[in-house]
């Protein structure tokens, strides 16, 4: 009986049913589903407002508590580092992927309903890094909470501001909790949305470029966030298991923002360190895109194949140095994926633009890839670069791995 009722006060099991409605409703009434759009964009509006003050409070009260300026500045250096290494690592490995197996060969045109593709390429050629800073608030608000931490940290009374600070940030936490009891419901919209509205039938001409997509991320996460963990001695497959509802929220709305809050609290109750977390996660969201960079790389090169255009060593080298760089503009731009490849494909100039038109079914489908693959490699480079600088809690980690193992006996 205890076990029972266990599993039904247990988040991952209601938002995992939730999922099944959503795919349920979607497949036999797919335009009550279609309907059901509003509870995740709702859900995901809602997590939203708790981002950017949770990001400003963690980041403020992490670097005033710090002993030393000079560490700041270094935890930043490290994570830009690590960011650009594995990325890089993730553009490389969907070149490689996407050579070996060949999705595109074969894949008609004419069977694969196309799209309009006006306002990805519209907003492709008007796109520049100082609206990608004006319109990335998460940058903004990074950048904010750093300068007011440090400000802090000079200030002889800090202790003033700080405590009703802190007394703020435990109550956001106390209502974050609260709006997390809704997340099934989001992720019931999501996902009923996302079948209602594409339908499975859609996957059929592109099913092997699916299926690459997800061997692809499942390799990226399974061996080299594996053994990025593995360095430190921590558990990969523990991580995941610890922020498995997370994960399936992420899945339900195929949006990472709408577990990034829960993440940033996960990993200080694990261990990893306040100013690392609130440095790390925030910067992550916008330069440690690994799904992202791993999707751009494989559809550039799918669309070649396709076309039946033959790409030279030096040529896909350019991709990658060119998606190195715009891959780096694809957060907070609304049809992000699209507006990147678009500006990718312009700068490469060989590939036709109107390609993107094959992928419009079935991003969506990848979409939930990308979006647990970029929010896995975030917690994973909070843990790396938190052990890396000596401010990880293993013993908390233990106990609250042990306390996850409990819930779920």
């Amino acid at each position: 009986m205890n076990r029972i009722k266990k599993v039904f006060t247990n988040l991952t099991f209601w938002v995992l049913a939730a999922i099944t409605a959503g795919i349920l409703l979607g497949t036999f009434a797919p335009d009550i589903a279609v309907k059901m759009q509003f509870f995740g964009k709702w859900f995901i509006e809602v997590v939203k407002l708790f981002i950017y003050p949770i990001i400003f409070l963690t980041i403020t009260l992490g670097i005033s508590g710090m002993s030393s300026l000079k560490k700041v500045g270094k935890v930043g250096g490290k994570a830009i580092l690590y960011f650009e290494i594995v990325t890089t690592l993730a553009l490389i490995i969907g070149v490689i992927v996407v050579n070996v197996i060949k999705p595109g060969i074969g894949v008609v045109t004419s069977a694969v309903k196309g799209g309009d593709i006006t306002q990805y390429t519209e907003q492709a050629q008007s796109f520049s890094w100082w609206r990608f800073l004006k319109d990335n608030i998460t940058i903004q608000v990074l950048i904010a909470a750093i300068l007011f931490g440090i400000f802090l940290s000079k200030y002889k009374s800090k202790e003033k501001i700080i405590q009703p600070l802190a007394f703020v940030s435990k109550y956001i936490f106390k209502a974050l909790h609260f709006v997390m009891i809704l997340a099934p419901i989001g992720a019931f919209g999501g996902m009923a949305y996302t079948i209602g509205k594409y339908g499975v039938h859609t996957l059929l001409p592109l099913g092997k470029l699916m299926l690459t997509v997800y061997i692809t991320m499942a390799l990226f996460i399974f061996v080299v966030l594996y053994f990025i963990l593995r360095y430190y001695k921590v558990s990969l497959w523990q991580f995941l298991k610890y922020i498995k509802a997370e994960i399936l929220i992420v899945f339900g709305t195929s949006s990472s923002e709408s577990a990034l809050p829960s993440l940033m609290e996960k990993l200080e109750n694990m261990g990893c360190s306040k100013p690392v977390v609130g440095l790390v996660v925030p910067a992550g969201y916008s330069f440690n895109l690994d799904g992202t960079t791993i999707y751009l790389s494989m559809c550039v090169l799918f669309l070649a194949q396709v076309f039946n255009i033959h790409l030279s060593f030096s040529q896909e080298l350019t991709i990658i140095g060119i998606l190195f760089i715009t891959s780096k503009g694809a957060a907070g731009v609304t049809g992000s994926g699209f507006v990147v490849l678009a500006s990718t494909l312009t700068a490469i100039k060989v590939i036709p633009v109107e390609g993107l038109a094959l992928l419009l079914g079935v991003d969506r489908f990848m979409s939930e890839a990308r979006a647990i693959t970029n929010f896995i490699g975030n917690g994973v480079a909070t843990i790396f670069l938190a052990n890396n600088e000596k401010e990880f809690d293993r013993k908390k980690m233990k106990e609250a791995f042990n306390k996850e193992e409990k819930i779920n006996l």
